[in-house]
């Protein structure tokens, strides 16, 4: 274990010009005391580590120290081979390059490793698309990544509900959703007051005509995000933009889809649940919904018999709270509102007249 920590501090020194004790204990999940212990092990057996004092001192290696501890080991070349994801790398025109590339590591491996590349694809299998959903690539998708790797601009035509919006973007990033592609990026207005409009279906409402020359985060402070499939066009523009580097793509796609989740619960309805109907709950429901409220309920009154719970359950509507607690038959009894109860009991009627 420390022999791989080791290793892994080495390289880390190796791909910077210096590195604080605090930098590295962050990296390697360990405390400065430890990173000073490992320092002064990595001295003793040879590796020029130079340890800077003061405020602004921290760890790097002499004279331009280059380590021959860079083999894979078979679960690092296997793992290696998994984190591509083929049929992404394909859509964004990436293909040809992601396989040059496997090629070339795979050529460097030891005879030993050479068949982890089809280890690891007989092993695991991405298949991204949802269920009864016919896979489309978006016809402009090439066009996007490309700007996103070279931080480019781009002006793009993009159409919200039955309207045609003009912006030019600065593109952070590409994210995968179940099979639907959607853009990362900061915007600024190319045409008048009348170009406002939401961002997409995870995009929170834009605000109104932007400034020249500024590119602005929308007026909760975030990244605009847009469906891919939506853009009409996109020209990449000659103008790079300067990446923000505190901007982390993963950390604000979640973010962002937690609160579209949230956004779309406009409507509380209160339902009894067996005890089975609170276990499958939050399999037809917005699963983060269901179990707060399940949470909020607190335990069975003990004068149930049948150890049932009454919960109140944030949903989109009326219509889709029908069609996803119909699923759960005789465990769910709506109590309210009214309208939604006697929707229920119609629908009990009629598989009573259906069944007997």
């Amino acid at each position: 274990m420390r022999a791989a920590r080791l290793i892994k501090m080495v390289l880390l020194l190796q791909s910077r010009p210096s590195m604080t004790a605090g930098e590295l204990a962050r990296e390697l999940e360990v405390s400065e005391r430890t990173i000073t212990r490992d320092a002064q092990a990595l001295s003793e057996a040879g590796v020029p580590v130079y340890a800077n004092r003061g405020r602004s001192g921290g760890y790097r290696l002499v004279g331009g120290y280059r380590t021959r501890l860079t083999g894979l080991a078979r679960g690092e070349a296997e793992a290696l081979f998994l984190s591509g994801v083929p049929g992404a790398l394909r859509e964004m025109g990436l293909d040809d390059i992601s396989s040059a590339a496997r090629l070339k590591v795979s050529a460097a491996l030891l005879p030993s490793l050479r068949d982890a590349p089809e280890s690891a694809a007989q092993r695991f299998h991405l298949d991204a698309p949802g269920w009864y959903q016919e896979p489309q690539t978006p016809e402009l998708l090439p066009v996007i990544a490309e700007a996103v790797w070279d931080d480019r601009l781009v002006a793009a035509c993009y159409l919200r509900r039955d309207a045609e919006v003009t912006r030019e973007l600065a593109p952070y990033g590409l994210v995968l959703k179940a099979g639907v592609w959607y853009l990362c990026a900061r915007a600024r207005e190319l045409g008048g007051a009348g170009d406002v409009g939401g961002a997409g279906s995870l995009g929170g409402a834009e605000d109104g005509a932007g400034t020249e020359g500024t590119y602005r985060a929308g007026t909760d402070g975030t990244y605009r995000v847009y469906r891919v499939d939506r853009f009409q066009a996109v020209n990449l523009l000659e103008e790079r933009f300067s990446r923000e580097q505190c901007f982390d793509l993963p950390a604000f796609w979640e973010e962002r889809a937690a609160e579209f989740a949230r956004s779309l619960l406009h409507t509380e309805i209160e339902v009894r649940l067996s005890p089975e109907g609170a276990r499958r709950l939050p399999y037809v429901a917005d699963s983060a919904a269901a179990r707060q409220a399940i949470e909020a309920a607190g335990p069975a009154d003990p004068a149930d018999e049948q150890g049932r719970i009454t919960v109140r359950l944030p949903v989109e509507s009326e219509e889709v709270a029908y069609a996803q607690l119909l699923t759960l038959g005789p465990e769910a009894e709506v109590l309210a509102p009214d309208s939604l109860r006697r929707r229920f009991a119609r629908a009990a009627a009629r598989m009573t007249d259906l069944y007997g």
